[in-house]
């Protein structure tokens, strides 16, 4: 196995300095997700058979050491979810506290529920989830629950990335705060039709952002087009 913790390029790297994917596939089967392609997967076996890369937590421990990685924030996970819906997330555990041991700290990205690792995380850590527009009302507000809950030990955020209903979009931007979310990261569809107006999406995003005084970040593809 190459070392499991590098650095992201391209529309990645506005997320973080370094990543780290813990599992072999996604059972969250998102019509947009690029990770099979990259990976060169077939897409069926990719969201149906999802397990720990074999030795992952061996690796990351020999890289840590080796490497004397340390006092970095590092993103879990791009091409995989760190808490697989279904699946038993018990290795994800023992990378946090990998990292964690090793003076680094972890920012976490999840369509899943990662409310058992809680307690591992602290000041410096990220929790967020993804909310896309594709998920029932019922189970954004369950998502949103749990960053309340995150909140009394880490950071929160939000990933709108992408955005597939902007109208709704704009309204989870404007729950943010009631659920103690610290941050938002806003991104467009990208190699999607879409019928979006993404300059005007953009623009009322980023206002009602500043109005509300959240933190937030738009992603370059859609701040090109708010510039266009």
């Amino acid at each position: 196995m190459k070392p499991p913790i590098y650095e992201p390029k391209g529309k990645a790297k506005e997320y973080g300095d370094l990543a780290l994917n813990i599992y072999t596939g996604c059972p969250h089967r998102c019509y947009y997700c690029f990770a099979p392609s990259v990976l060169h997967r077939d897409k069926e076996k990719f969201h149906s058979e999802v397990a720990p890369r074999e030795g992952i937590v061996e690796a990351t421990r020999k890289q840590l050491e080796a490497e004397k990685i340390t006092g970095k924030l590092i993103h879990l996970c791009f091409t995989c979810d760190p808490y697989p819906t279904g699946y038993d997330t018990s290795v994800t555990r023992e990378i946090i506290k990998l990292l964690k041991e090793h003076g680094n700290h972890v920012q976490i990205l999840t369509k899943g529920n990662g409310h058992r690792d809680f307690d591992l995380l602290d000041g410096e850590d990220w929790y967020g989830i993804t909310l896309d527009g594709s998920e029932s009302a019922a189970k954004a507000v369950a998502m949103l629950d749990t960053l309340r809950t995150a909140a009394l030990d880490a950071n929160t955020w939000i990933s709108l990335e992408p955005v597939l209903d902007d109208r709704r979009a704009l309204t989870y931007i404007s729950l943010a705060k009631d659920f103690f979310v610290n941050k938002v990261k806003i991104g467009k569809l990208n190699y999607y039709k879409s019928d979006i107006d993404w300059k005007k999406f953009g623009n009322e995003a980023e206002e009602l952002c500043q109005r509300i005084g959240i933190d937030y970040y738009i992603k370059d593809s859609l701040r090109k087009e708010m510039e266009a």
